[in-house]
């Protein structure tokens, strides 16, 4: 008996789903059939998020990441026509680059090597000067405000949570220590499965702004609210889980510790010096707190520049932007006997530190990943950098993985061999 997906159950195609194409929000008005809303959550449905990924301005609340008033850094170009380079999918179906790109719904994609941008492409609503939301990926930019500030010593990873955040203390965060919450190994009762509205996910997003408040609600509506509210399973320390709420407390540490916002510190410490060529955005919940580990829009080239600054061990636009041993505690890696029992079939032997993804792989490839397919995959073998944005029709990255990591993997060795 076959076990194939009938052709109603296959999601519609990128070229089927272009948002220009279909026409969302066009118009003025735009038709009631093409109108993409915050309130109604149609923002979330597919196809409609193809759309709205690329506009999040235009549905939620957002704080600003400035600039600065200095020139954009210069990210030299080289193009090179990498769309034909060959790779085999991990169910084992050949694949191109570009194919990649139409399979996995790519918004857009830039490519470094050696510091030069050889291929840049756009898709769907996304354009060069757009921000795109980067889901998750935010988390690593939380992750590196924080290592800035522990190299600083301004946060100490051993210290426990509640020095920074009394608050927390009658939460299941009362007893963890920073390094806990920053590698992901707290033991919380918190759920993130993205299909199933009574997981916790759902809650968070209500609290920080991404989901409507339904009329009979009566949980926490910002952000503060639900961290405090939430409770411990399990012991600190043992294992990885995936749960954002630790990248929110983090967020709230480097408040603390800062003094500043979590938009303020990212403009002053990495925006500006890194000579980003457009602002960022956070969302924002109900009292404006920024969302820490999902909320960063940016545009593409910002993203590539962010990775670039990575791979260079910190360094970027002729300074030194993030201690170099910060980059380097990251590159190497958290503990793999942790990971494993978290399951992810398709990053065997990698390992999660200070909000990274570590591959552990022959190039020693490391990653900020998204829900939807967002990411930098940084290279540091092959000298690439790959910063993506995308709207697949499935949250979670094990739709992406199959397809987009052997085609970053067979882009670099063919880079390697020029």
């Amino acid at each position: 008996m076959s076990t194939a997906i009938a052709p109603s159950q296959q999601p519609a195609t990128a070229a089927e789903t272009d948002p220009e194409t279909l026409g969302w929000m066009k118009g003025f008005p735009p038709a009631p059939d093409r109108t993409i809303t915050f309130q109604d959550g149609s923002f979330r449905s597919f196809p409609e998020l193809r759309w709205a990924w690329s506009n999040v301005r235009q549905l939620v609340p957002t704080v600003n990441v400035w600039r600065g008033a200095g020139p954009a850094s210069p990210l030299p170009c080289e193009d090179h026509d990498i769309g034909a380079v060959a790779s085999t999918t991990m169910d084992g179906r050949p694949m191109t680059f570009a194919k990649m790109l139409e399979e996995t719904y790519a918004d857009g994609i830039a490519v470094l090597h050696r510091g030069k941008l050889i291929y840049e492409r756009y898709f769907g609503a996304l354009k060069p000067h757009k921000p795109h939301i980067g889901m998750s990926v935010t988390k690593s930019f939380t992750g590196v405000l924080a290592g800035i500030l522990v190299a600083e010593g301004r946060i100490d990873p051993q210290t426990p949570v509640t020095d920074y955040v009394p608050e927390l203390k009658a939460s299941g965060f009362g007893d963890a220590r920073v390094h806990e919450v920053m590698d992901m190994t707290t033991g919380l009762a918190y759920t993130e499965v993205y299909t199933d509205k009574n997981s916790a996910v759902w809650g968070l997003r209500r609290a920080n702004g991404m989901a409507p408040i339904e009329p009979d609600y009566d949980g926490p509506t910002t952000i503060f609210d639900f961290l405090m509210a939430q409770k411990k399973q399990g012991e600190h320390g043992k294992v990885f889980a995936y749960k954002t709420v630790n990248t929110d407390v983090l967020a709230w540490i480097i408040r603390r510790a800062s003094g500043m916002t979590l938009s303020d510190l990212l403009s002053e410490r990495i925006w500006i010096p890194m000579g980003a060529e457009e602002d960022a955005y956070y969302h924002v919940d109900r009292i404006g707190t920024e969302s820490g580990g999902g909320g960063l829009s940016t545009t593409l080239r910002d993203l590539a520049r962010f990775g670039e600054t990575m791979r260079n061990h910190g360094r970027f636009n002729g300074r030194q932007i993030v201690p170099s041993s910060v980059v380097a505690d990251i590159a190497r890696g958290g503990d793999p006997e942790k990971f494993k029992p978290a399951g992810y079939t398709t990053l065997p032997g990698a390992s999660y530190r200070n909000q990274w993804w570590v591959s552990h792989n022959a190039h020693g490839a490391y990653m900020a990943r998204g829900v939807y397919g967002q990411g930098i995959y940084v290279d540091p073998k092959a000298e690439m950098v790959i910063a993506r944005y995308a709207s697949h029709p499935v949250a979670g990255n094990a739709a992406n993985d199959p397809v987009t990591l052997p085609a970053y993997m067979a882009l670099a060795k063919a880079l390697m061999a020029g």
